[in-house]
């Protein structure tokens, strides 16, 4: 009888042992380790770890890491956005440079932007007329920023050098001065364009 019952406990052991090896993973991966990371988190990046978000005047107007759709003309706008700019839809147009539809939305862009800036195709800085891989790119190059300098000057009715020293002023240059290409941030550039000169 009792070796019986010792050959059940034996049966049964390995069962024993991995569901307590269950419990306590889905404690350590699902609650200590979860909250471990986000007390840290808060801790050492509390910018970052709350979505690196901007104020205007205490209020919440967007995060430094996703763009904004802006059309007005007294406003910095930014490249087109496959995504519109939603961040629950954040992704490319996935289309190749050899697609005939992306040489058409190019060309259409391209055509519409040398009517309204006066300038012709080979000014247009490219960042214009591509959207970005995610769809939700913040910034623009320096060259797109000072393309709209006059439609923002006589929109606001300010000088336009003043506009140009302000986008010099908003121009970030690479990371560690190695990664990536000098770009302004256009909702902080609209957001300081709008402290300096409100609109008409």
């Amino acid at each position: 009888m009792s070796r019986s019952i010792s050959a059940e406990r034996a049966a049964s052991l390995p069962a024993l042992i991995s569901l307590r090896t269950a419990l306590v993973m889905i404690l350590l991966c699902g609650g200590v380790y979860p909250l471990t990371v986000t007390a840290l988190g808060n801790l050492l990046f509390p910018e970052q770890a709350t979505g690196s978000l901007l104020t205007d005047n205490g209020a919440v107007v967007g995060s430094r890491f996703v763009g904004q759709s802006f059309q007005s003309a007294y406003y910095l706008q930014g490249r087109p956005s496959a995504a519109g700019y939603d961040p629950f839809s954040a992704g490319g147009s996935n289309l190749a440079v050899s697609n005939p539809a992306l040489r058409e939305r190019a060309e259409q862009a391209s055509q519409a932007l040398q009517t309204r800036y006066n300038v012709l195709a080979k000014d247009i800085p490219v960042d214009m007329l591509t959207a970005s891989g995610s769809g939700l790119d913040p910034h623009i190059s320096p060259e797109s920023a000072h393309l709209q300098a006059e439609r923002i000057a006589q929109a606001r009715k300010m000088p336009v050098a003043e506009v140009h020293s302000l986008i010099e002023q908003h121009t970030e240059g690479p990371e560690l001065w190695l990664f990536g290409q000098p770009r302004v941030h256009v909702l902080q550039f609209n957001l300081d364009l709008d402290a300096r000169k409100s609109m008409p």
